[in-house]
């Protein structure tokens, strides 16, 4: 399952974000306007979650994909979260069939724990699995895990025999750009040697990065922006996939682009000089 993951990812690393979508009715249109044309483009992933506006993203991505069409659901990758207060076998369930009904779906592609909270794992494993024997969701994984919790969530997954094939976490999603290089030190080693690809949460710092003048003069030869080099950048390795979210068809077309360019050696090393990647252990970084 997880190896399906990874292909899929490989096959589209550059997906859509929704944080912040669905926070105004009056923006709401013209949100649902740009997942579509998200969507039109060749986008395949769109994530989200319960927690975006109290579901109001959901809301909007709903409305997108009501107007992609039926017929084309099978070629996207849906993927959203549960918060860790709802994550009781019980709860996990009950927000996954709110959720579905937000987005009018009838199923799921990737269901993720938002983050850690006080709920065991097992508890949060049941509800997943029970989801998925349902038709609910096809594959699970967490959000915003480092190293050691997501080592501890895969032992648990083994202790109940839910370790194998597509039973396996699936993805973790956390905060990585090249202002937050860390995952790099030991997380993305840990994730490479179980095959799990890692969901690149605000790959542009929050927009930083595509106002970065130094990355700027090193795109532009390559005829490229600041911000299409920082995806490029985050995407490089095959098992990282990124969720710039945008609300801009110009922005979108920009940033899906980035997932075809190919960086030298001479290119990287220039980067990591403004960028120096992790000497040592780094706590994770959240936004």
């Amino acid at each position: 399952m997880t190896t399906t993951m990874l292909s899929l990812f490989r096959d589209a690393p550059i997906g859509l974000g929704t944080w912040h979508m669905g926070e105004s009715r009056l923006a709401a249109q013209t949100e649902a306007d740009a997942i579509l044309h998200a969507l039109e483009r060749g986008v395949r992933l769109i994530d989200t979650a319960e927690m975006y506006a109290d579901g109001g993203a959901e809301g909007v991505v709903g409305q997108a994909l009501k107007a992609f069409g039926a017929n084309r659901r099978d070629a996207l990758c849906i993927v959203t979260k549960v918060l860790p207060t709802h994550a009781s076998r019980d709860g996990t369930i009950a927000a996954c069939e709110a959720s579905l009904r937000r987005l009018g779906l009838e199923y799921v592609d990737l269901f993720l724990l938002h983050w850690e909270g006080s709920v065991p794992y097992e508890r949060t494993l049941e509800g997943f699995a029970a989801l998925r024997e349902r038709g609910l969701i096809r594959h699970w994984g967490v959000s915003n895990f480092d190293a050691p919790e997501l080592a501890a969530w895969c032992a648990t997954e083994a202790r109940m025999g839910l370790d194998a094939g597509r039973d396996a976490c699936a993805a973790n999603q956390v905060y990585y750009s090249l202002q937050a290089r860390g995952p790099e030190f030991d997380l993305l080693p840990a994730m490479s040697a179980r095959r799990m690809p890692l969901m690149a949460y605000t790959p542009l710092a929050s927009g930083e990065l595509a106002q970065d003048a130094r990355l700027a003069a090193i795109a532009a030869p390559l005829g490229l922006s600041a911000a299409q080099l920082a995806l490029a950048w985050v995407v490089r390795g095959g098992e990282v996939v990124a969720i710039p979210k945008s609300a801009t068809p110009a922005r979108i077309d920009e940033n899906l682009a980035a997932a075809t360019v190919a960086l030298d050696a001479d290119t990287l090393a220039r980067i990591d000089a403004l960028y120096p990647p992790p000497k040592r252990k780094q706590p994770l970084a959240m936004i």
